[in-house]
């Protein structure tokens, strides 16, 4: 699921970098790999078609996006409520 994520950041959010360059710990915005509002608007749409998850316009949606993990933990946790596992 991490080489994934990493895999959709560089092709779709073009991160400029190779995937295990890629800190999974690294905030995804501002200073970290410098995505702006935009890129979280087409990453939730990426993450939503890639991973058939709803991420919803929730508040909780900026802590699910925060880094590299957490955006790994958010579709791992939404995959398994949705397939009931």
């Amino acid at each position: 699921m991490l080489r994934r994520v990493r895999e959709l950041l560089i092709n779709n959010l073009h991160v400029r970098r190779e995937p295990d360059e890629i800190d999974p710990d690294a905030p995804l915005f501002a200073t970290g790999l410098g995505l702006d509002s935009l890129d979280a608007v087409e990453l939730v749409v990426c993450l939503e078609t890639a991973f058939g998850v709803r991420l919803g316009d929730d508040q909780e949606l900026r802590r699910k996006t925060r880094t590299v993990n957490s955006v790994v933990d958010t579709v791992l946790a939404t995959t398994e409520t949705s397939h009931g596992g």
